[in-house]
């Protein structure tokens, strides 16, 4: 195992610069996240460990060895694709094998390393069969045992899980973090799905643009996004903005189109007139006999909750309601956030208000 160090590192295609002087530091056997819409770069950067993209500039560092220039099969890296990248004419046995053989290992070696891997993730009644012979879940998880037979210092994980149906998404994250809880390899996993983020990842970094917005754990980024885009991006359903203007009187309150009026949270550092996206979860508002007007929209029972989709003055306000709702479109209903879990960020920076 070894932390990976990325310094400043720059990648232009063409003219197009797509990476733009990012920094990150993943810790010893750490899970780390890279997310963000497409085209941010994340997969850039993970080409980029991997040695199948060059830096233009900037330092990439396994470990205490800068790895700038090392060939791919020499960084003592292994990679999990998003189309398993199998080989089709070979068994799982010879799939997880291969790379070993071309190391030159001792067969007892071999065989002692590929029957562990496929106990741990329970292929070891399949590796006689052929690719074609197996379900989506069990390719993934070939292409999985294949990187682990490798003993690597580090894992590369490319939106592994995204041709996936929703239930055995579910199910691999589960067993992805069960597998680096149990291997305690270092790992870096690119994805675009915010939820696999937040239920994987030690720490995650958010990146837009070839540049980190944010870094941090998972529940450090939902609890304090430092800007709208990050606090839009984490958590589903995405939070509610709504741009207001800060006024101090009565302990100090945002004023909203129509004259309506939220509070403040506590301790917010703003000034009189100064303008504001105010951000509450869907998660954070409960229906109530005062608060934020809206008209209900569309209704959506899931079982354990109700998704209320509203509008207010032709913004979109969405509630997650824990409990069964009787709520129909066309209702004017009052959502009522909860003061301590509001958040406030400047209109014209984007910034995280502290309170």
């Amino acid at each position: 195992m070894a932390s990976v160090q990325i310094r400043g590192i720059e990648k232009h295609f063409g003219p197009t610069h797509v990476i733009r002087g990012v920094d990150i530091d993943i810790e010893d056997g750490e899970f780390c996240v890279l997310v963000g819409p497409s085209g941010c770069g994340k997969s850039t950067v993970l080409r980029m460990i991997a040695g199948l993209e060059d830096a233009d500039e900037g330092d990439i560092s396994i470990g205490s060895r800068v790895i700038n220039g090392v060939a791919p099969k020499d960084r003592d890296i292994a990679m999990v694709f998003q189309n398993y990248a199998l080989y089709p004419h070979m068994s799982v046995r010879q799939n997880m094998s291969f790379a070993l053989q071309l190391a030159k290992q001792a067969k007892p070696e071999i065989e002692q390393r590929v029957g562990r891997a496929a106990d741990i993730l329970g292929l070891a009644p399949y590796l006689d069969r052929f690719p074609r012979q197996l379900s989506g879940g069990q390719r993934q998880r070939v292409a999985m045992c294949r990187a682990i037979v490798r003993n690597p210092q580090v894992f590369l994980f490319d939106e592994p899980l995204s041709n996936l149906d929703a239930k055995l998404r579910v199910q691999m994250r589960t067993e992805i973090r069960e597998l680096h809880q149990r291997l305690k390899t270092t790992s870096v996993y690119v994805t675009h799905d915010q939820t696999e983020a937040m239920t994987m990842a030690d720490r995650i970094v958010v990146m837009r643009g070839g540049l980190v917005e944010q870094t941090g754990a998972p529940l450090e980024l939902y609890d304090r996004p430092a800007n709208t885009f990050v606090a839009g991006f984490i958590g589903s359903p995405a939070m509610n903005l709504l741009p207001g203007t800060a006024r101090m009187d009565g302990g100090g309150q945002v004023v909203f189109e129509g004259e309506v009026t939220l509070p403040l949270p506590a301790g917010a550092r703003v000034v009189e007139g100064q303008q504001l996206q105010y951000g509450m979860r869907p998660e954070h508002l409960a229906v109530g006999a005062t608060g934020l007007p809206v008209e209900v929209v569309v209704v959506e029972p899931t079982g354990a909750d109700t998704q209320l989709y509203c509008r207010f003055h032709g913004h979109e306000v969405t509630a997650t309601v824990r409990d069964r709702s009787d709520c129909r479109p066309g209702d004017r209903i009052f959502l009522a956030p909860d003061p301590r879990r509001v958040h406030v960020f400047d209109a014209a920076s984007g910034k995280r208000i502290a309170a």
